[in-house]
């Protein structure tokens, strides 16, 4: 079973999403996450740069002792279109601090003012400069949760098909890998996920990308060929609509004789992550996805102060 945080938390969050549709005014919904997350307590020994990188708004989270560490370079989600290097600086900065590296964090275009391939443009454009700018991709691992897990991966694709050097990993927490929803979760878990309702998934697909792109790989990339990608580490909750991109990426990837190592949270939901702080589960699977940066990137952990681990 689930901490009494975490069953708190689960109810908490299945009474403000059940008021938040697909139509909602976007904008409003902006200023209400960035004014929650204004709010969220940051994380000890954490310093914050704000740089332009390709053109692209950028946020560095360096660790104390990080400067010239190995980059986490983290794709925010918000169902492509809300959230921020902003609303996600808690959570990520606990994570670069957990695997000893420093974060950038790109605020990528958002939809639907900037639909498809504007964001994706820019996260690609950010990885370009970092590697002309001398950073070696072995030296590089990207990251992202729900769209920006799905960003992840376009990103990785794109890179691939144009012959760029890959990172030396990803990391996919609760990735939005399937716009068009045909995966079997969706019906399997409609009653279990406390964030998404089935009905309004196409709704807000569409502002991202007209429905006749929403197979496209570089927008649902579980469609996309799985030969030649860098290690990746998949997080994912039991009770997430979503849960079925996950594991159809996993079998593609381990078909095309890929290297990728998938975590199915039971009785979790969708980036449950995301409120390390709030319930202990967040806190023992971030530092799961520490763990395997610092493994793979030859990093110190560090320990991590300032947010409630609540073990």
């Amino acid at each position: 079973m689930i901490s009494f945080r975490a069953r708190l938390v689960r109810f908490v969050t299945r009474q403000l999403f059940r008021s938040i549709d697909a139509d909602a005014d976007i904008p409003s919904l902006r200023s209400r996450w960035e004014k929650i997350a204004a709010r969220s307590r940051s994380i000890a020994g954490i310093r914050v740069k704000y740089v332009d990188i390709a053109e692209v708004e950028c946020e560095w989270l360096v660790p104390t002792g990080c400067l010239d560490a190995p980059i986490l370079l983290y794709l925010h989600g918000g169902a492509y279109v809300s959230g921020s290097a902003r609303t996600h600086r808690t959570m990520v900065s606990y994570l670069a601090r957990a695997a000893g590296m420093r974060a950038l964090l790109p605020n990528y275009r958002l939809a639907p003012e900037h639909p498809f391939p504007a964001g994706l443009d820019d996260c690609v454009a950010v990885y370009r400069q970092l590697v002309a700018c001398g950073m070696s991709p072995d030296n590089i691992v990207i990251a992202g949760d729900s769209a920006g897990g799905g960003m992840t991966m376009a990103t990785l694709v794109t890179l691939r098909d144009s012959g760029d050097p890959l990172p030396a990993g990803a990391v996919l927490i609760s990735p939005w890998l399937d716009l068009t929803a045909s995966g079997e979760s969706a019906a399997t878990r409609k009653n279990d996920d406390p964030l998404f309702r089935v009905e309004e998934m196409p709704k807000a697909a569409l502002h991202y990308a007209p429905e006749d792109l929403h197979d496209d790989p570089r927008v649902s990339p579980v469609f996309a060929d799985a030969h030649g990608l860098p290690p990746l580490l998949i997080h994912v909750g039991d009770h997430e609509i979503l849960l079925s991109d996950s594991t159809r990426l996993t079998e593609k990837v381990v078909e095309a004789g890929g290297e990728v190592h998938i975590c199915v949270w039971p009785h979790l939901w969708h980036v449950f992550h995301y409120f390390v702080g709030r319930m202990p589960e967040a806190a023992r699977a971030l530092d799961d996805i520490a763990k395997w940066l610092a493994e793979r990137m030859g990093t110190e952990a560090l320990a991590v102060t300032g947010t409630d681990r609540a073990a």
